[in-house]
């Protein structure tokens, strides 16, 4: 990959010491320190550099999501003796990183430096809980990722191409046994996902192989259906055509089927030894679990505590920003009763059929369009990269979450993609429909992420630094925006944009009720039903997904609660020099970054003024 994105970093005056031109100091103890400066910036941007391109060289699977093809017949090694090296690694980069001395970096410098120490720490404190985190669950894995990556990320522009697809199916078999092995360990370390879980993830393993080639005279699978057609659209001589289809039906029997097969048989085995309960209490030392991640995703010092007041706060809030939508409505009811119309009245869903799935999607891109149309009016910065709305693929609907977003790849050959999960049209109800188009799309995650690959003047590693709390905390801010640009006109729509914040609300209490409570699955499912407008359907998939991923839920509504203290902050300091453009341009030029850092880059952005 070039380096031109880091060797911009180096400062103006930097380069213009170099130059000899007449910005430069004039006496020789500042040129002397000058050229100091200039010595640090070029050897932190090498580092900075280096480190990037190593773990770029160790990821093929990170390779292909940026469009590079260098090792894109491979999977990623998952073995433990894989994760050993990254750490070796990671922390001999820490102890180069903290040896730069700041003082002579400019002000982005020392912010990368920042960003970089405080990932390499995080990802340092995570290696102590290395098999508690579930390597499998039903929500994501390995089982679905495989024909997901290759449907959606392994594009087949030569034949070569197609040949490298082949050699990831041929490969499946022996990142199944890595993935099998991380399965073992867990196992000897008393860390298993919830019994239930194991059905689903069963379940959705054997989806991936049914349908021919693995069962002839069915219509085809998913994978099979994928590279036939990507296959023929290559020109291609008779005799080349028939080759790469045999040659990927012989991987697809001879090695992912079995290898798929193996892993049921691992997954049926271990369901027998998971012990009973849903949160991380039940394994060991799953109280400090929960804390990591906690810390992991929000990017703060909170306790579980802490999060579950703050849940129970905003819930009371927003159930009364509620009731006054009730009131322009004219609802005669109680809240509970207001729910319970939201959810059945059918003027609030889609024929669940082909054509209510088409008219879902058709709606759902107008308000992307007319969103487009008002973005030049609150952000300067722009993305370059298109975005398109799809359905979620039907191998993985039934498991998948209710939408969300794909990044583009950084050349530009496949788009942003906003997925929507149609398989039940009953939880899409189409006063959710544009809240949930902001925050997936545009200006929400489609914004931030595809802006943050097309920045010039930051290291690559910064562009994808994973600082949860930032990201869906954006998301979720970018749910209200819309508000004050002149949407959520219908009152309908507004409880829409109210009951996706109450949902993030309400995660901040079930998801420290199931890890530190001792919640059961159904009291936190119960809660959600109770206090929200979602089906029960909506709530058992995201108990489900809390349970999954722990922590993870917290990040939403504590990253808008942020970003939304420091734009109030912003504002009352200065008045009427304070630019929304500005503020959001701030906060999205330097890419992801932990809450603390981005408290200080808003303050220096308001010192600025």
């Amino acid at each position: 990959m070039p380096t031109k994105h880091t060797l911009s970093a180096i400062s103006l005056g930097v380069i213009l010491s170099l130059a000899g031109c007449d910005e430069a100091p004039s006496s020789k103890a500042a040129v002397v320190s000058q050229q100091q400066a200039s010595a640090q910036s070029i050897a932190l941007s090498e580092f900075f550099a280096q480190s990037y391109q190593e773990d770029l060289a160790n990821s093929p699977i990170r390779q292909s999501y940026q469009g590079i093809k260098d090792d894109y017949g491979q999977w990623d090694d998952i073995s433990d003796a894989a994760t050993n090296e990254d750490i070796a690694r990671l922390q001999s980069r820490l102890v180069k990183a903290k040896q730069f001395d700041r003082n002579d970096l400019s002000a982005q410098e020392r912010l990368s430096l920042d960003i970089y120490i405080l990932d390499i720490e995080r990802q340092l404190a995570n290696d102590a809980f290395r098999y508690h985190s579930y390597i499998m669950n039903q929500f994501w894995g390995a089982h679905t990722f495989v024909p997901s990556f290759l449907i959606n990320i392994h594009r087949i522009s030569e034949v070569s191409d197609a040949d490298a697809y082949i050699t990831r199916l041929n490969g499946v078999e022996s990142f199944f046994d890595q993935l099998i092995g991380q399965l073992r360990l867990r196992e000897e370390n008393g860390i298993f996902p919830p019994k239930w879980s194991y059905d689903q993830m069963i379940q959705a393993a054997r989806n991936v192989i049914n349908g021919a080639p693995f069962v002839e005279g069915e219509s085809d699978s998913t994978i099979w259906a994928d590279f036939k057609k990507k296959v023929s659209n290559l020109e291609l001589t008779d005799a080349e055509q028939n080759r790469l289809l045999d040659q990927a039906r012989s991987a697809l029997i001879n090695k992912v089927q079995p290898a798929y097969e193996k892993l049921m048989s691992e997954l049926t085995k271990q369901r027998l030894l998971s012990p009973q309960g849903d949160g991380v209490w039940r394994l060991p030392d799953g109280d400090k679990w929960y804390q990591n991640r906690l810390a992991w995703y929000t990017t703060t010092d909170l306790n579980a505590q802490q999060v579950h007041e703050l849940g129970l706060y905003h819930v009371e809030r927003i159930h009364n920003e509620m009731r006054n939508i009730m009131q322009t409505v004219n609802f005669d009811g109680s809240l509970s009763e207001f729910f319970e119309f939201m959810r059945n009245d059918p003027q609030f869903y889609y024929a669940d059929n082909d054509e209510g799935r088409e008219a879902y999607m058709r709606d759902a891109k107008a308000y992307i369009d007319a969103m487009e149309q008002k973005l030049p009016e609150y952000f300067g910065l722009i993305p370059k990269a298109d975005m398109i709305i799809k359905r979620v693929e039907s191998f993985r609907e039934q498991s998948a979450g209710k939408a969300f977003y794909q990044s583009p790849s950084k050349d530009g050959s496949r788009p942003g993609i906003y997925y929507a999960n149609l398989y039940d049209m009953s939880v899409m109800p189409s006063y959710q429909m544009e809240a949930l188009a902001y925050h997936e799309g545009i200006p929400g995650h489609h914004m931030q992420r595809a802006i943050t690959q097309e920045l010039q003047g930051i290291p690559e590693f910064q562009k994808y630094a994973s600082f949860t709390a930032f990201t869906e905390g954006w998301g979720l801010y970018t749910e209200e925006l819309p508000k004050e640009m002149g949407f959520y006109k219908d009152p309908y729509s507004d409880f829409g944009r109210l009951a996706m914040e109450l949902w993030r609300a309400c995660r901040l209490v079930v998801d420290t009720g199931l890890h530190t409570k001792r919640w059961s699955r159904e009291e936190a499912i119960a809660y959600l039903v109770k206090n929200t407008p979602n089906s029960e359907y909506d709530a058992v998939k995201a108990i489900e997904r809390y349970i999954a991923l722990p922590g993870q839920a917290t990040a939403y509504m504590i990253g808008k609660l942020e970003i939304q203290k420091l734009r109030a902050k912003a504002e009352a300091e200065l008045g009427d020099d304070f630019d929304v453009r500005g503020f959001h341009d701030e906060v999205l030029k330097d890419g992801p970054v932990p809450l603390n850092l981005l408290a200080q880059k808003i303050d220096h952005w308001i010192a600025s003024h």
